[in-house]
């Protein structure tokens, strides 16, 4: 078939869905697909544009469903949360409903880039009235690209993309095959981008070795997998899938990716609770990373808040950062004598790197606020004692204090 019948059978299976279930059924039965008794079973139907085919898979869970930790129905309570809060964050569904969030994960023939690598499957879930639906596209055997989009575009109605670094990977990816077919199927929507794999390593990289999805369902969303095909296995299954067309190892791999996809549910819930201070079941540590991650969006009076509740935690380490950190936000605000209290206390317990910078801000304080010269020279030779020597401009700097306080002390 020609491109121009090509796209006139696209412009009627899009523009109108009674067409495509007419075309649907005699076109099966001349494809006559091994085994689509065990597809059908499993919730596949086929899709068919013009001489290219592809297979979509649903199955829908109700709200009330129990992912790990939280209920589905929690993403809603998550997002009315985010539209009450006064702050501005990269993961904030601020303006959103529920049911914009469009939770997306691939399968691939490998993990690298280009247009050599073949996306197989598309899968993502949405939010419904009363259930999650979860959708995905499966491409039968390579040649069937147009099919495969133009299903996964026809009905792809979102605002943003939530993935598990689908940032750096599987958005890219999807980019790079549209490009070899979008002469054939709709162009692909903008929209923005919720990546969680980024939210995991702030909030957990110092307490996981690894924040790979499976692990954080393990450790921090108490959701464990059972029977589950390794992601890693997936491009393997597939390429036998090709050769033998026995749909039992890539429905298990739909298994797999369908488990993927519920599982940003229960994260973005979970994380958005955490940041929002929804709750009372989070770490000293996790909040600590909250205040930070706060801090570094701009949002420092919301942060000086998170850290001002961690300051008299009985967490050691935590508390000391907390305060130094806090010292900070009250010398912005010119608030010295909090921050001064604050100073002293990561003197006495911070860690090293926190009590040389404290005792270096003391030094300035006393110089320039108080005109304190001596007590100013105390603390940058606590400082200098500190230091010992490990960074060579810190060390200059630090003896050019010294000489500077013994001048005006007249030393």
């Amino acid at each position: 078939m020609g491109l121009s019948g090509k796209l006139q059978r696209m412009k009627r299976h899009i523009v109108r869905e009674e067409t495509k279930e007419m075309i649907e059924k005699p076109v099966v039965q001349q494809l006559d697909f091994p085994h689509m008794d065990e597809w059908e079973k499993a919730g596949a139907k086929p899709y068919v544009l013009g001489d290219q085919w592809c297979l979509i898979r649903e199955a829908s869970y109700p709200l009330s469903f129990q992912h790990g930790k939280h209920q589905f129905s929690e993403v809603k309570k998550a997002v009315a949360k985010w539209n009450e809060w006064e702050g501005t964050h990269p993961l904030s569904a601020k303006g959103l409903a529920a049911s914009d969030l469009f939770f997306f994960d691939t399968e691939t023939t490998g993990l690298g880039g280009g247009a050599g690598n073949t996306i197989f499957l598309l899968g993502y879930a949405r939010i419904k009235e009363e259930e999650v639906v979860v959708r995905q596209h499966f491409l039968p055997a390579p040649g069937n690209e147009v099919a495969l989009y133009s299903s996964f575009l026809e009905k792809v109605d979102y605002t943003t993309l939530v993935t598990y670094n689908g940032k750096s990977f599987d958005w890219p990816q999807v980019k790079t095959r549209h490009t070899l077919v979008r002469e054939h199927v709709p162009k692909l929507p903008s929209f923005g981008h919720f990546d969680l794999y980024h939210a995991s390593r702030r909030l957990w990289k110092h307490s996981m070795e690894s924040v790979k999805l499976v692990n954080v369902e393990k450790e921090k969303l108490d959701i464990a997998r059972v029977e589950d095909i390794p992601g890693y296995l997936a491009p393997m299954i597939y390429f036998d899938f090709v050769e033998r067309k026995h749909p039992e190892g890539v429905l298990k791999v739909m298994e797999h990716n369908e488990r993927d996809i519920l599982t940003l549910i229960t994260l973005y819930t979970h994380i958005s609770f955490h940041l929002l201070q929804e709750g009372n079941h989070y770490t000293s540590r996790e909040r600590l990373e909250v205040a930070k991650w706060l801090s570094a969006v701009g949002e420092k009076k919301l942060s000086a808040g998170a850290y001002q509740e961690l300051v008299d935690e009985q967490h050691e380490e935590v508390q000391t950062t907390a305060s130094h950190a806090l010292a900070s936000h009250f010398k912005r605000e010119k608030e010295w004598d909090q921050a001064v209290n604050l100073w002293k206390r990561v003197c006495e317990k911070g860690k090293l790197p926190e009590r040389i910078e404290a005792h270096i801000e003391l030094s300035k304080y006393y110089e320039h606020q108080r005109k304190c010269y001596g007590q100013a020279l105390h603390h940058a030779e606590e400082a200098h004692r500190l230091h010992n020597n490990t960074s060579k401009r810190m060390e200059e700097d630090l003896i050019k204090r010294k000489k500077r306080l013994e001048r005006k002390m007249g030393v």
